[in-house]
């Protein structure tokens, strides 16, 4: 007959500890992670307004991963981080369209439509054929051409949504873009100096080949005033451009949904219907419906919807999984990137633009 002491220890060693019973609350609520992601995303925004060659969505990302990868973070948060991660990314695209007028896109995007095009099939066509030689995976090789080809981490947040890939999928090609970001601010300067491109040709060429809207407009304006202003137009212009593409992506999934045979296949279900809203709050702000006095406001909460969503994702990110990859992402975005700037440059030698 076993011992009173051996019996308690038995007991004792079958009873998990009070540190994990308190870690983890039984019903996990989401406002645990949603709140998390919203203070780090505080934080990130200030050091975004602080630093705006980097800028809050880029800071939110990585501070996430930092605190996912150092500190960690519990289970208890994953559903709020989860919920920010995919709803409150379809909220923040929605919102960008209230700072949209597509008055002035359709008035002064017509000269950058051509190179725009051209530039933006050079990217997929470019990262379809680099990521299949080097192996990347369909995913985040699809999040690495879209960010190249229209604008960084925004468009990368838009088509998030609709093809699904893995947290640090999304993390890494976020990261990878915005190192050529940082390169480009640096370096387009002093190589259109040195090309002697005129104002409305620099203006062009940063518009069309640098992805954030935020480095467009720093090369922009160190290069000239006028130089900036064309830029951040050409940009605009450019920025539209992810409503077909996220459409087309959508029917692309939707297809191979079907084909694989995926049970409860609806093209309804995966259609992006955030981007059917962002047209709708777009229409509004050109109609002169939004109060002119709203507009910064409107402005201020997509760009804080969209660094809490990004901070969401670098927090679920983890870092080892991100390494497996190696070097191979890093060297298709810098293929794809000089693919970019390259044909834009050419095509506009070659429509005597420069």
């Amino acid at each position: 007959m076993p011992s009173t002491a051996a019996t308690v220890s038995t007991t004792l060693a079958k009873r998990p500890a009070i540190s994990q019973l308190d870690a983890s609350p039984r019903t996990p609520s989401p406002l645990y992670g949603l709140a998390l992601a919203v203070v780090v995303g505080v934080f990130a925004m200030i050091l975004g307004r602080w630093i705006p060659i980097i800028g809050g969505p880029v800071f939110g990302i990585l501070l996430g991963i930092l605190i996912r990868n150092t500190v960690g973070v519990g289970p208890v948060f994953r559903p709020g981080l989860q919920f920010a991660s995919k709803q409150i990314l379809q909220w923040s695209i929605i919102a960008l369209g209230f700072g949209l007028s597509i008055q002035q896109v359709a008035k002064t995007g017509l000269e950058s439509l051509w190179v725009t095009l051209i530039t933006i099939i050079v990217a997929f066509v470019s990262a379809y054929v680099l990521g299949k030689w080097l192996g990347i995976p369909s995913r985040l090789k699809t999040l690495i051409g879209v960010g190249t080809a229209i604008c960084g981490g925004s468009a990368i947040a838009a088509v998030t949504p609709i093809i699904k890939p893995e947290d640090h999928e999304t993390a890494f090609a976020i990261s990878t873009i915005f190192l050529f970001n940082i390169v480009a601010v640096l370096v387009f300067p002093m190589m259109g100096h040195w090309l002697g491109m005129s104002d409305a040709g620099f203006g062009m060429w940063a518009g069309t080949a640098i992805n954030d809207t935020s480095s467009v407009v720093a090369a922009g304006y160190s290069y000239s005033v006028a130089a900036g202003d064309y830029a951040t137009i050409v940009k605009l212009t450019r920025a539209t451009l992810i409503i077909p593409i996220c459409l087309i992506l959508a029917v692309l999934v939707a297809w191979r949904e079907k084909k694989q045979g995926s049970a409860g296949f609806s093209l309804r279900r995966i259609f992006p219907w955030f981007i059917l809203w962002f047209l709708v709050a777009s229409v509004l702000r050109s109609s002169g419906l939004i109060p002119e006095a709203m507009h910064a406001s409107l402005h201020l909460l997509a760009q804080f919807l969209i660094i809490v969503a990004l901070t969401a994702i670098g927090l679920s990110s983890d870092l080892r999984r991100m390494a497996i990859a190696g070097i191979r992402p890093i060297l298709l975005g810098l293929g794809v990137w000089v693919a970019v700037a390259g044909s834009s440059l050419l095509v506009q030698h070659l429509l005597g633009t420069w």
